[in-house]
């Protein structure tokens, strides 16, 4: 058995390598100071591109509600065509229209209004309509009335009659003087009627809330009656104006109700 003969100088020589030089160096001071570098992951650009996500999604959503509201609203129109009703005088007879020596005026007559609605799936219901005949130049009030509240049937024609009266109302001296000179003319007395009631419109279980509307006809001329037979005022001119509005509001309505839009729906 042989013994293990150790060199001094290998044993020198692995001490050397093993142990650093001192003192340290700038280089090694300065690697044992510095921070390790870390990465950070970059997360601007995923929120970024979420945000575009969500504008994108957003805009298309609006336009597919917009383009469903738009179908809706043609569909209504071809399916509903909903049309203005119209109005006409059919007969005006005056028993009474004078003013007494006391600027009293004393009015009695008798009218008759022609309802039609054209529509075959559209349904108007109205409240009781007030009535006012006013002339045309000086803006008196000749005489009120009413019609009763009634429910405007598809393709329906309705007569609506009514007694239209003064009421013995005194009137100024210039109104009173203006209207005795009006009524002496052969011409005739021009007026104007006035009708205000509300509405509703109804489409099979449907219904739009109500809605004030003011109709307003012009172009009649009545003349002061002689002896017991009454006068019959000229009506062939007489023209309704005012539903216009009534029927946009009807439409747009209609549309708002088909495509969900209650909220923004007044009465």
């Amino acid at each position: 058995m042989t013994d293990k003969v150790f060199s001094p100088s290998k044993q020198a020589t692995t001490g050397t390598a093993a142990n650093p030089s001192f003192p340290a160096t700038k280089a090694q001071l300065y690697g044992a100071t510095r921070p390790l570098f870390r990465p950070q992951p970059k997360r601007h650009r995923y929120r970024h591109s979420c945000c575009c996500s969500c504008c994108i999604w957003t805009i298309v959503t609006i336009l597919v509600l917009v383009l469903l509201a738009a179908a809706s609203a043609a569909i209504l129109y071809l399916v509903y065509r909903p049309h203005r009703p119209t109005f006409a005088v059919s007969s005006l007879k005056v028993t009474t229209l004078n003013v007494t020596s006391s600027s009293k005026l004393i009015t009695n007559i008798n009218l008759n209004v022609n309802a039609k609605n054209p529509n075959k799936k559209l349904i108007y219901m109205y409240d009781p309509m007030a009535i006012s005949l006013i002339t045309t130049e000086n803006d008196v009030v000749v005489g009120v009335g009413s019609f009763g509240s009634f429910v405007h049937g598809t393709k329906n024609n309705t007569l609506l009659k009514s007694a239209i009266n003064g009421g013995n109302k005194e009137l100024d001296d210039s109104s009173a003087g203006k209207l005795r000179v009006a009524l002496r003319s052969k011409k005739g007395l021009p007026l104007k009627m006035k009708l205000d009631t509300k509405v509703k419109a109804k489409i099979g279980g449907l219904k739009t809330p109500k809605v004030g509307i003011r109709v307003t006809c012009e172009g009649i001329k009545v003349t002061v009656p002689k002896g017991k037979s009454a006068a019959i005022g000229s009506t062939s001119n007489a023209k309704f104006y005012g539903f216009a509005d009534f029927h946009r509001y009807v439409t747009v309505t209609c549309r708002r109700i088909f495509t969900g839009d209650r909220a923004t729906i007044r009465a």
